[in-house]
């Protein structure tokens, strides 16, 4: 099978991973979002060239997405999936990364930093998960996708802000991945009615939130109809060394939507002395 999508593959926690590896230098470790079908290429495809030109970027399908093996038997939890980012770290010999975390993969990345800040050295939540909120429509929507092409095609409007983004094979292409076999049986799992459960799931204590001491950049679009602006806010005023970027005219790509700005707003941030 020849598809961009597919990386190089290794073993993470002792299950067979798809990763991206691109650049050299200081590795940042990207986490992607939790739509049907995703997978790291398709979340971070233009963030992956832009970093890797001055950062050793690692950007791996998270177990139950993509194209990294699904174990039997595998429980979907933020335990699970913070033992496998760990994994990944690990398999490549990083003892410490700076991580970039996409909506669920926020909320991952605020488990690294929670629970083992010793392998975090910046942290970026882009339309993060991981403070408590009601299930908003647009997340409730896409966690419980179920296969079409006019499902899919509604999902891809509620994601972006800038309609022209959607191109006419998008869907096509999105729903094609989001059936391969063994993805929408992990998926069903994974965030299953009622889904507010789920999210509470992919939440942190406040207390634990405001105790992480990594530098902290939040990126969040104004317009997001997923994940609420106001998670932003919340997690600028727990995290005491945060600062907030907000894009306007932005949804919840803000990574493909803005990506130039963002690829540099992030790169700035990292850099920083």
């Amino acid at each position: 099978m020849t598809t961009p999508e597919l990386g190089t593959s290794l073993v993470a926690a002792g299950i067979s991973t798809n990763v991206h590896l691109d650049g050299e230098g200081q590795p940042v470790l990207l986490l992607h979002g939790s739509g049907p079908g995703v997978s790291a290429w398709a979340n971070w495809r233009l963030t992956i060239p832009a970093l890797s030109a001055r950062f050793r970027v690692v950007a791996p399908d998270i177990v139950g997405f993509g194209f990294t093996d699904r174990p039997e038997g595998v429980t979907y939890d933020l335990e699970t999936w913070t033992a496998h980012a760990l994994g990944v770290l690990d398999a490549l010999d990083i003892p410490k990364a700076h991580v970039v975390g996409n909506s669920f993969g926020g909320a991952l990345a605020l488990s690294l930093a929670i629970h083992h800040p010793d392998r975090v050295q910046r942290l970026v939540l882009m339309g993060s998960v991981g403070v408590p909120f009601p299930l908003s429509p647009g997340l409730d929507a896409v966690w419980g996708y179920e296969p079409s092409v006019p499902a899919m095609e509604a999902l891809l409007e509620l994601f972006a802000y800038d309609r022209g983004l959607i191109g006419p094979d998008l869907a096509e292409l999105r729903y094609q991945a989001s059936i391969r076999p063994g993805v929408q049986e992990a998926y069903r799992s994974m965030f299953p009615p009622p889904r507010q459960s789920a999210l509470d799931a992919m939440t942190h204590e406040p207390s634990d939130i405001a105790g992480i001491a990594a530098p902290t950049l939040i990126v969040h679009g104004r317009d997001d109809r997923v994940i609420p602006l106001q998670n932003a806010y919340d997690l600028e005023q727990l995290i005491d060394d945060a600062q907030l970027h907000v894009f306007g005219r932005c949804g919840h790509w803000t990574q493909l939507e803005h990506a130039d700005a963002f690829a540099q707003l992030v790169t700035d941030f990292l850099i920083r002395e």
